[in-house]
């Protein structure tokens, strides 16, 4: 490893170790554990999925490593510190480092293809058209059964390194697989989202076969992940959200074998925003329903809005956090969701991507979520996401978090 390497990672690992040690960081994880027990002290705030390609503007992000592997501590360690300094809301910096395990998961054996169309290069946010890859029954074999192995060499190898960089500032903490398993996200790459919902219509028994064959590979791999240790520790976020609780992991955990209930997982069916209530329950609700009747909590929903499906959302075992996203009718979401879940709104990041900043209007809007919560009696948390521009205007996120906080509190 290289003296330069070294120095830079222990340096930022020195930084963030200091600010781990505030007493506001365990502040923050006990409002955290309020909203999510359904008792919250006051709506939380975060900023997630941030277009960083158009945030360095005062050098702070730009890497200085040369070995790849430090340069990714580097990056993670620099976020974070960005993101304290300009637009902290209510995130929680941890006093140690996830290092991966080398987990490979064979997957479904369908590769992706697809056309792309970019629009900033910088950005990673594009546009994509996908080759529909079932077309006939035979197709139907191609899906396969995925099986998970453990490369412990490279395991012990990457934790090796992350103690030469991170021992006495920061803890290493070898993590597993955290959970992600949507059947929508994977089969829209698949089929295209514009085949996949005729299919629903001219071919059901076909979707469903396919469903069926996904929710059993999934199900499947838990059961490998569980038996190998493979699965991750106890959750900082899930997705987009705090996920710090008491109710988690569950009596009998094991740290060196964490099981699915020790976890939340999080859901979603985007691309089934059009379809009814009817065929949401068919085909989505009746399978995740077998997946996510396995964890602790479950967090569903994203960009789909669900204020029109909350008979069916409430039929998914164990969910306590519903996602209500720009497209949501707010006051008829909150209505359905009473006090029972807690109302995760997406306020919509088209505020920080206009010609300039609508300081007004944001407030506004958030001033909205906030009084329809309150009148319904809806544990309430405001995540800004799927930014994916601010103009080369960083500062609109530091505006954004401002106001956010404000009527937060």
């Amino acid at each position: 490893m290289k003296s330069n390497d070294l120095t830079v990672i222990r340096g930022l690992a020195e930084r963030v170790a200091r600010l781990a040690e505030l007493p506001v960081q365990e502040e923050k994880r006990e409002l955290w554990r309020g909203l999510n027990a359904g008792r919250p002290s006051r709506p939380m705030v975060m900023i997630d999925q941030i277009c960083w390609n158009e945030m360095d503007v005062g050098d702070e992000l730009t890497p200085r490593c040369e070995d790849p592997e430090c340069r990714g501590y580097e990056t993670e360690l620099r976020r974070i510190l960005y993101r304290w300094e300009h637009f902290p809301v209510d995130m929680v910096v941890e006093p140690f480092i996830r290092v991966p395990k080398a987990v490979h998961n064979t997957g479904f054996g369908l590769e992706v293809v697809e056309h792309t169309s970019v629009g900033d290069p910088t950005n990673d946010v594009v546009s994509h058209e996908y080759e529909n890859q079932f077309r006939t029954d035979d197709d139907l074999d191609r899906i396969a059964s995925p099986r998970i192995s453990h490369d412990e060499a490279e395991t012990d190898r990457r934790v090796s390194v992350a103690h030469e960089l991170f021992d006495g500032l920061l803890e290493v903490r070898p993590t597993g697989v955290d959970p992600y398993l949507s059947l929508w996200d994977p089969l829209a790459t698949w089929m295209g989202v514009e085949n996949a919902l005729y299919a629903m219509v001219d071919r059901p028994d076909y979707v469903h076969e396919i469903l069926s064959r996904l929710t059993g590979g999934y199900l499947s791999m838990l059961d490998q992940l569980e038996q190998q240790g493979l699965l991750s520790g106890p959750q900082s976020l899930v997705h987009c959200t705090g996920a710090w609780t008491d109710e988690l992991p569950a009596p009998g955990y094991d740290p060196t074998r964490p099981r699915t209930r020790d976890l939340w997982m999080f859901g979603l069916a985007q691309m089934l925003a059009t379809v009814s209530p009817q065929m949401f329950r068919e085909f989505e609700v009746d399978y995740a329903s077998r997946i996510c009747e396995r964890f602790g909590l479950v967090y569903y929903g994203c960009c789909d809005p669900l204020d029109g499906k909350m008979d069916e959302v409430r039929m998914i075992p164990n969910v306590r956090k519903i996602s209500m996203s720009p497209w949501a009718n707010q006051e008829r979401g909150a209505e359905e969701i009473a006090g029972d879940y807690v109302f995760s709104r997406k306020p919509n990041p088209a505020f920080v991507a206009m010609d300039g900043f609508p300081a007004d209007e944001v407030r506004k809007d958030l001033a909205a979520t906030r009084d329809i919560c309150d009148r319904n009696g809806c544990p309430l948390e405001l995540i800004l996401k799927d930014i994916s521009t601010v103009r080369y205007e960083p500062q609109r996120l530091s505006e954004w978090a401002k106001i956010a906080m404000d009527v937060a509190s």
